[in-house]
């Protein structure tokens, strides 16, 4: 009767695997399936004894996962009810297919993953067959199999044992709330296919083993060697190393060229040995202190970079490992921005020749929000790598706190991953052919749905958080079994020796070997290619070179040329409808473009990416609304009103300005900071000869990456010799719109400034912007650029420049006084940046003051002390030397820059100020007391006497 009814019934034979892919889809959207299925569904789920009570629990259950999945039956309350007309055999194939999804779910929480065995395996009834009405009896039963991989037909035992070798051993996998069902029935196959227990060969399984012996060698070398020094030891998680050779080694069979890995302090000096090659003896060096000290301050040994070749059976691949503060997570952006200009280069689109791999701790994972920044980005158009493999070091602990109650509000570290539906393979750390097996898995997975995916290896610290940490004191229980523990290697010798793979002597061997290498100080990994000149290196060589900061720099051009970028940035497509205030800007620059209308700082802005397009530079642009620009002022995109096709609806003039130019992106970023500029960055450190520009919407909003200001773009030279021509666009200028959006906290900037590294400008004209953006590049300085770019000041009608202006001129790092004022009659010289110039000048006419001259510092850092000079000497009768700024006196440039203005004032002159008082907020929220404020300071810059 079995027999019959499984090739008769329609929920048996071929249909089964069409009936659960349909249900699938029902329980992910009801309405995606035919109507006649989901009220049969529907029907299913409406049984009186079939809603699924589950018990509360302390922490968050697997268990709500499947509430999505529906259950058919109740605790205690038997079969699964009869909706069908095939009766009882029929009832029970529903529930062996429905038994199968919920080990999909939920058969992770039986998992072996803990190598410590500490936390008790929650009670999952949902998993229990007796759940679904099965008893003893029902265990010889055949049933079809459904989409389970393995034989059409197995007995109810057999489907069990599947289920619980794939997805109960040492493999925990999280994927069914993936909406694709191409990728969940991939991963089925991968997984069930094999039943999560890889098999391979002898000597692939010796060369694990000599991966695991490096991996324990380095430390217990480095640990006997440099007693209590500082190191973040990578024992208890020496599987790392397996995994990433796995990793490395499928990759250069896939055609990957080049893998840019981040990763926090944890295990970094192994991975920097034994993976990457580093040599023994520089790392020794490191220790001892005996290492080169040619950087301005340089970086403790657990931060540094690294970049080089590894030899694979199908060709080389190049890694680089980047450079790390301690702020863990913030170097995934940073790594992401770094590929994503790698893969420019390459003209890699899919992300098939370069890789990210970003190693993580669990309990930043969990716990900074980069990580959710940063996984946001990875499916977006501007930030896309083609998918990222994650890597976690699950040592179940974060510095003293390990109780997942206080670590997390999720039941797993990775949960957040699911935002962007990421499979993600839970990995007992002490089963290296788990590890390695799962590596292969999750790098298959990237390269065919280039989407990120997730290993999540469970593991332990042996010591503390430190060398120094003494980690008993707060965690006593679960370091008296990591005392215990023999150790990763010492488990898998012992697992080969019982498999006749290996004898005890040739363990003892390969430590031997290792050891005998490192007191020579030599690399014993024979794939490290040293001498290898990759054809794709970047040539840094001309940046490196010593130039004067204040050597002039030719930024004009021709004025024909000009106009013809002017004809390109204002030829719009025939029949392209744009908005009628759109048409007037682009109108108005058609005039602009032919010298009859002034040009203004969008057309300058545009004219300057244009020129640099044409001269072979390319330029991208991102940030909130920088496509049009937050102010209505870019319109670097324009937007067909009445299009109806998507591809039809966008126009960007940059794109067009001649054939086979550079490329132009702009990029509406999503709304993150931190994640956003730390991408920038890395892809500015990557590609020297492209403009890369990050634009806040408002100047105060950088301050939420202010982790990637302070120790990336300020510090990154002087710790680690990485130069990046970045440039961040900050609006500032206090007009009344209150608190956030008026500074751009340019004291943090100038406080964070010293030994040439950063550049700080404040341009008060079009021409000033178009120069100094075109400086950025023509000269060979790669340096970051912080302009605090203009907000009123955009519409201002006499900050205006000329073609004229474009073509012969050249940044300024001082504008000296506008007017042909006698030097001889001057008494005092206002010194100011940015907006606040035009109202000084407004009200120095209206009050007809033919006394005072006004000059404008555009460059606060490096200060232009030369030309500085030459404005102090060039009014030999003033006195008295005034700075005024309109932000308070705690804030703005004051602080910074008196000792410069003092250093070359006349020992006659007295020094002064016009600013608003000391404040903790940077602006006001009352429009009155600011224009109140605002008028005083203006006054203040005249008044009779300092």
């Amino acid at each position: 009767m079995n027999k019959q009814l499984l090739g008769d019934s329609h929920l048996f034979g071929s249909n089964a695997s069409f009936i659960e892919a349909v249900y699938d889809e029902y329980l992910h959207n009801p309405n995606s399936v035919e109507l006649a299925w989901r009220e049969y569904f529907d029907q299913l789920a409406k049984q009186p004894d079939s809603i699924v009570h589950i018990q509360p629990r302390p922490v968050v259950s697997p268990a709500a996962i499947a509430t999505s999945a529906k259950p058919l039956v109740t605790e205690g309350q038997g079969a699964i009810p009869d909706v069908t007309a095939g009766g009882s055999d029929d009832r029970q194939q529903v529930a062996v297919l429905q038994l199968i999804n919920m080990y999909r779910y939920l058969g992770l929480s039986q998992a072996k993953l803990d190598p410590l065995r500490i936390k008790q395996q929650l009670d999952v009834p949902e998993l229990d067959p007796a759940r679904f009405g099965f008893t003893e009896a029902d265990m010889e039963k055949v049933f079809h199999t459904g989409s389970l991989v393995g034989p059409e037909h197995a007995t109810l035992r057999e489907i069990l044992q599947i289920l619980r070798e794939t997805y109960c051993g040492s493999v925990g996998a999280e994927y069914m709330y993936i909406s694709s069902v191409e990728q969940k029935r991939w991963i089925q196959a991968r997984l069930e296919g094999q039943r999560s227990n890889p098999n391979y060969s002898a000597d692939y399984k010796r060369h694990i083993l000599e991966r695991l012996n490096a991996a324990e060698g380095l430390e217990k070398y480095l640990h006997t060697r440099y007693v209590g020094q500082k190191r973040f030891s990578g024992e208890g998680n020496e599987s790392l190393i397996p995994l990433l050779d796995c990793l490395i080694q499928k990759a250069g069979k896939a055609g990957v060229q080049q893998i840019v890995m981040g990763m926090a302090h944890r295990a970094r000096l192994n991975v920097l040995v034994n993976t990457l090659g580093k040599m023994p003896s520089d790392l020794f060096r490191e220790f001892e202190e005996k290492q080169p000290q040619d950087l301005p301050s340089g970086d403790v040994k657990y931060h540094q970079g690294f970049s080089s070749a590894i030899k694979t059976p199908d060709g080389v691949v190049r890694l680089a490992l980047a450079f790390n503060p301690s702020h863990l997570e913030i170097v995934n952006p940073v790594v992401e921005g770094s590929v994503r200009a790698r893969q420019h280069l390459l003209n890699d689109k899919l992300g098939d020749k370069v890789l990210p791999v970003l190693i993580h701790g669990d309990a930043a994972f969990a716990g900074q929000g980069v990580v959710m920044e940063t996984l946001n980005l990875s499916q977006t158009r501007g930030y896309g790598t083609g998918g990222t493999v994650h890597i976690i070091i699950n040592n179940q602990i974060g510095f003293t706190t390990s109780d997942p109650r206080d670590s997390r509000s999720t039941l797993y570290c990775t949960d957040v991953a699911k935002m962007i539906e990421a499979p993600i393979f839970h990995v007992n750390g002490d089963d290296p052919e788990a590890v390695v097996m799962v590596a292969e898995l999750a790098f298959d997975l990237r390269m065919r749905f280039h989407k990120d995916v997730v290993i999540d290896m469970v593991c332990f610290r042996k010591l503390g958080h430190n060398e120094q940490d003494e980690p008993m004191v707060t965690q006593p229980k679960m370091y008296q079994i990591i005392n215990r523990h023999p150790g990763t290697r010492r488990c898998y010798v012992d697992q080969l020796v019982a498999e006749g793979v290996i004898t005890p002597k040739d363990a003892d061997d390969l430590v031997h070997a290792y050891r005998e290498a490192m007191d020579e100080g030599v690399n014993p990994n024979k794939n490290i290619c040293y001498e290898f000149k990759s054809p794709y290196a970047i040539n840094w060589e001309p940046f490196l070179k010593p130039i004067k900061w204040n050597k002039p720099v030719k930024t004009g051009v021709a004025i024909q040329t000009l106009k013809q970028l002017a004809a390109r940035l204002t030829d719009i497509p025939e029949g392209f409808k744009l908005h009628p205030r759109v048409e007037k800007i682009i109108s108005d620059r058609r005039l602009m473009g032919n010298g009859e209308l002034a040009l203004d700082w969008g057309m300058a802005e545009n004219l300057a990416y244009a020129s640099l397009l044409k001269e072979g530079y390319p330029v991208r642009l991102s940030g909130q609304d920088s496509g049009r620009g937050t102010f209505f002022h870019r319109h670097a995109v324009l937007h067909d009103q009445v299009a109806a096709d998507e591809n039809e609806r966008l126009y960007v003039p940059l794109r067009h300005i001649y054939p086979e130019q550079p490329d132009f992106v702009v990029i509406d970023s999503m709304l993150s900071e931190e994640a956003v500029l730390g991408f920038e960055y890395g892809y500015a450190t990557t590609q020297p000869n492209e403009l890369v520009v990050w634009e806040a919407q408002f100047g105060d909003f950088a301050n939420g990456a202010q982790v990637v200001i302070d120790q990336f773009i300020a510090s990154g030279e002087a710790k680690w010799g990485r130069l990046c021509g970045l440039v961040m666009m900050l609006p500032h200028g206090y007009e009344g719109q209150g608190p956030e959006h008026s500074s751009a906290r340019l004291e943090r900037y100038l406080q964070l400034c010293a030994d040439y590294n950063i550049q700080v400008c404040v341009p008060s004209t079009p021409a000033q912007m178009f120069h100094l953006l075109r400086r950025q590049m023509i000269r060979q300085i790669r340096k970051p650029l912080i302009i605090m770019s203009p907000k009123s000041m955009l519409r201002h009608k006499e900050s205006v420049s000329s073609l004229r202006d474009l073509s012969q001129g050249y940044f300024q790092p001082v504008i000296p006084e506008a007017e042909n004022l006698d030097p001889s009659k001057v008494r005092r010289i206002i010194a100011c940046s940015g907006k606040i110039y035009y109202e000084l000048m407004a009200y120095r006419k209206e009050q007809q003051i033919m006394n005072m001259a006004i000059i404008r510092l555009e460059q606060l850092y490096p200060f232009p002390h030369d030309e500085f000079q030459a404005e102090i000497d060039r009014y030999e009768n003033a006195k008295e030397v005034i700075w005024c700024q309109e932000e308070p006196g705690n804030q703005g440039a004051w602080h910074r820059i008196q000792h410069y203005l003092l250093r070359h004032m006349r020992r006659d002159q007295i020094l002064g100020y016009a600013l608003r008082a000391s404040s903790a907020s940077p602006a006001v929220g009352y429009t009155a007391r600011h224009k109140f404020t605002q008028n005083e300071l203006i006054v203040a810059a005249f008044r009779e006497k300092i």
